[in-house]
């Protein structure tokens, strides 16, 4: 016991860790909330373009020495913008509107991060795949903020998002503002994506937006509950996978994602052999 006390805690002697334990705890929390309304609205997808959209802002903002957030924020609210406006201008279906703004503004952020790392000696893979050990104080702060902010207002339209997000008609029948509703969530998506990437990256950030809640989605039935359930799958996992990446010197978000599957596994595992709840 004395041994495993000491291993949990060794490493918080370390700013750094400590600095990556609060980011941890954030993300698994926000990630598994917003997580949850994409879930049950089937927009898995969204999730994945928006990430993939991030780039081009991550590279433009650095270009012009601008914060790397803020133009990663723009380049994701910009995404869903022009997503809604192919879906509602031409007959194709979401997924295809989803597929071809995603891969166009993916191509386009790798493009410049290839040509800045021709000018200049940096290194932009942590984007991609994410460093939890490695965010700075401000980070932290960015990211609570965003956490907070977000939560916050899923806290204030936690009604409203509910119903649109099981019954769109229904809710527009009944007065609810519709179309910003969907907009705000596409915003709230985007933030938390912003706030994720710097711990496990733009390429995995969609396994920790929809894993966690999906193994809640398994094991529990309401809303509420998958959210507090995926909440906790989502810290633990980010917790587990910070604590081997520090041990066994692996790449943070891949063990962090590689914890969350694991989670869903015994889940799916368990829903099969005991059946549903």
């Amino acid at each position: 016991m004395e041994g495993l006390w000491h291993s949990l805690a060794d490493p918080l002697r370390f700013a750094f860790m400590q600095r990556a334990l609060l980011v941890a705890v954030a993300i698994g929390i926000l990630c598994a909330v917003v997580g949850s309304y994409l879930l049950v609205q089937s927009l898995a997808l969204l999730g994945d373009a928006i990430s993939h959209s991030l780039l081009p802002g991550l590279a433009i903002a650095y270009l012009l020495d601008l914060n790397l957030f803020v133009g990663a924020f723009v380049a994701g609210v910009l995404s869903a913008l022009l997503i809604q406006w192919i879906r509602s201008a031409t007959p194709l279906k979401p997924d295809a509107a989803m597929g071809i703004v995603f891969s166009a503004f993916f191509a386009l952020g790798i493009l410049l991060i290839t040509l800045i790392q021709r000018r200049a000696r940096i290194d932009l893979n942590h984007f991609l795949f994410g460093n939890i050990l490695g965010v700075s104080t401000a980070d932290v702060l960015t990211v609570v903020g965003i956490t907070v902010l977000v939560l916050g207002l899923v806290a204030l339209f936690f009604k409203e998002l509910t119903f649109y997000s099981f019954d769109p008609l229904g809710a527009k029948a009944a007065g609810l503002p519709t179309a910003g509703l969907g907009w705000g969530l596409m915003a709230l998506t985007s933030l938390t994506l912003v706030a994720s990437m710097k711990a496990v990256g733009v390429l995995l950030v969609l396994a920790m937006l929809i894993t966690p809640p999906a193994t809640a989605y398994l094991l529990v039935p309401r809303l509420h509950q998958v959210m507090l359930l995926g909440s906790l799958f989502g810290v633990s996992a980010s917790l587990l996978g910070m604590y081997a990446s520090y041990y066994l010197n692996v790449a943070s978000g891949p063990a962090i994602v590689l914890v969350a599957s694991a989670w869903f596994g015994l889940a799916f595992l368990a829903r099969v052999i005991f059946g549903p709840s």
